[in-house]
């Protein structure tokens, strides 16, 4: 599947955050004015997060106007609790799947 160059700019992000932290998974997301939010999984004994929840509380957080796009990385790249918070923002947002190598699944 090819992607458009901004989505591949979001897998490549994606990828970074996860090398960068060692995390199960990466995730980046594109806001309506184009503005990326980049995250990692977080694994705490108090707190679990998935790498797309953060990156969606980063959004909220900076007051998105809505998300454009949104890319889960990595060997499980799934994420259900991570995409419904993605879609409680933008109900239309285009969701990727990619593997660790940034290849779309």
């Amino acid at each position: 599947m090819s992607l458009d160059p901004e989505d591949q700019k979001l897998v490549t992000l994606a990828r970074s955050a996860r090398a960068r932290t060692g995390a199960a998974q990466g995730a980046a997301v594109r806001d309506g004015d184009g503005r990326t939010y980049v995250a990692a999984s977080v694994a705490l004994p108090s707190m679990q997060l998935s790498a797309l929840q953060v990156a969606v509380a980063m959004a909220v957080c900076s007051g998105a106007p809505g998300l454009a796009a949104v890319v889960v990385l990595g060997e499980d790249p799934t994420d259900p609790a991570g995409e419904a918070a993605a879609r409680d923002v933008a109900a239309d947002v285009t969701v990727h799947h990619a593997g660790p190598d940034g290849s779309i699944l």
